[in-house]
């Protein structure tokens, strides 16, 4: 008995939208991506890190060397890997200077002390097509009880000066596409360089995040734990400043309601213990909440208008590109 015509034509839209989508949802290929690993005096490292990316098949791999006092840069090229030196100064000029250099679709950005598994890739390029960058989320095990503290901290700030729910901001291995990443302006230096990557890709596109491995490194730490710790969220605010001023006003000015709480709640007690109303009081406090519930939605306005500003513009400017 044949089918209507109707339900046959039916199946046929079903089977064109499920190769459309099986086709969507097919990860990158390895040989599409280019592993970037910046490096300074890593020559254990970049060894144990180039002999596992073979492994796993990933051939396109980069080596950025921030003029290495060791072996650093035989063992790289003995190792079949392409290494460049990197210009400006640095973590922040390795990566503006591999995305100069990047030829192919896509870049993944991991250090080379072995602290990252070449397995956890495939975590990213299942995903690679419909987000601008993909962050590792690094499992805590083999992450100091302070630098855990100091990651939450810089994570909370961020978050809340870029309206993203991350939670690893400062993890040394992402995928960028390579296009958007081309665009990006680079304002910080040293390992400030992944918030910076994060606040321009979450302002101009779309960010997420998949859970990695994280090892114990091969080699002397370069972190400086303090001073880097606060260099970085310093940058944060640097960078809310640069691609979202009233944002960041609106953020500080709404924390006027921390003293116009205390003030309020502290007339409310001497009002139950029958000490009278203090009418100057309860007034301050009111208007330090009224001019930070204002400063909150003035700064939820301009979040939302600064990204679809953003976003307008990148859609320009990839029309254009089209048309050229």
């Amino acid at each position: 008995m044949l089918e209507p015509t109707s339900r046959l034509q039916e199946r046929s839209a079903a089977s064109e939208i499920d190769e459309i989508v099986g086709e969507s949802l097919k990860p990158v290929a390895k040989k599409d991506v280019t592993i970037i690993l910046p490096v300074l005096n890593e020559e254990d490292g970049v060894r144990a890190v180039i002999d596992e990316l073979h492994e796993f098949g990933y051939q396109n791999i980069l080596v950025v060397d921030g003029n290495s006092t060791d072996h650093t840069v035989q063992v790289a090229r003995n190792k079949g890997a392409v290494v460049i030196t990197q210009h400006g100064v640095g973590k922040t000029g390795a990566v503006l200077t591999a995305i100069e250099k990047v030829s192919t679709p896509y870049l993944l950005v991991m250090d080379g002390d072995f602290t990252y598994a070449a397995a956890d890739i495939e975590k990213f390029l299942d995903h690679a097509q419909r987000y601008d960058e993909i962050v590792g989320v690094r499992q805590s095990k083999n992450i100091s009880r302070l630098h855990r503290l100091g990651n939450g901290v810089i994570c909370t700030i961020f978050n809340t000066l870029f309206g993203t729910i991350l939670t690893d901001v400062c993890s040394g291995m992402y995928l960028m596409n390579s296009r958007p990443a081309k665009r990006l302006l680079f304002n910080t230096k040293g390992f400030s360089v992944e918030v910076e990557l994060l606040a321009q890709m979450s302002m101009q596109g779309s960010v997420t995040q998949v859970e990695i491995n994280y090892r114990e490194r091969i080699g002397k730490a370069k972190l400086v734990t303090w001073k880097n710790g606060f260099d970085i969220i310093k940058s944060c605010f640097n960078l809310a400043r640069l691609y979202n001023p009233v944002f960041l006003f609106s953020v500080t000015t709404a924390s006027a309601a921390i003293p116009g709480l205390a003030i309020l709640l502290w007339v409310l007690w001497v009002w139950l213990d029958h000490k009278g109303l203090r009418t100057g009081f309860a007034l301050a406090g009111t208007m330090l909440l009224l001019l930070a519930s204002q400063a909150f939605f003035v700064g939820t306005v301009s979040l939302l208008l600064k990204r679809s500003e953003l976003r307008m513009e990148r859609l320009v400017r990839e029309e254009m590109g089209h048309r050229s």
